[in-house]
């Protein structure tokens, strides 16, 4: 009797398998344990998958190369200048080069240059561009401008004291300093902070 009781329980139960869906297993997920996901990491490169949440982003601004960092990591040792990686390389190679070339009135070469000589060389080697002689003939081939708004490669000017004829000319480069040659020290950099040159600063000019 108990094994016939037994049977039909069995045969019921089959029975029912068979109408019923298996029930879904509940997931144990919380937010601070989050169910584990089976999909595996692809081993393929990003443009195949085309998976866009690991895309990377662009960069915010143009990365300097290692050869651009070099060389602006150099002349800024050199000319003692704090170089953006924007300055005009030509003239920053250029002007270097002339660095400690002596004063000679009225000369225009490595061998020796004055003010307005080594001006006029700078411009025709960087810009190709022909200016005047003198510094007080330079001073009608440029537009005045303030001197909050000089940038570099403009020219600085300077005369020693009201009514009287500009007397020197330099090549502006960055952070108020400018390159120019010095009777008392041929290229150099020199700061318009400066005593000296603070107070025979005239105007600025920037050619056009």
């Amino acid at each position: 009797m108990k094994n016939s009781i037994l049977c039909s329980l069995a045969a019921v139960s089959l029975a029912l398998s068979f109408f019923f869906e298996k029930a879904p297993i509940k997931s144990t997920a919380t937010p601070e344990k989050p169910a584990i996901s089976l999909q595996t990491a692809s081993l393929l490169p990003e443009s195949l998958n085309n998976n866009p949440v690991n895309k990377p982003s662009e960069p915010v601004g143009k990365i300097p190369s290692y050869k651009d960092s070099l060389f602006y990591n150099y002349y800024s040792q050199t000319l003692g200048l704090k170089l953006e990686y924007t300055e005009n390389k030509e003239l920053i190679e250029t002007v270097t080069e002339w660095l400690g070339t002596p004063y000679r009135s009225g000369s225009a070469s490595k061998k020796g240059t004055d003010c307005s000589g080594f001006v006029t060389r700078i411009y025709k080697e960087v810009y190709d561009i022909d200016l005047s002689r003198s510094s007080r003939s330079m001073f009608h081939d440029v537009k005045r401008i303030s001197k909050t708004d000089i940038k570099e490669g403009d020219l600085v000017f300077f005369r020693r004291g009201p009514g009287q004829p500009i007397y020197h000319v330099g090549i502006y480069l960055k952070n108020n300093k400018f390159i120019h040659s010095a009777t008392n020290g041929g290229v150099i950099i020199s700061s318009l902070k400066e005593h000296y040159y603070q107070r025979n600063y005239y105007a600025a000019g920037r050619v056009i």
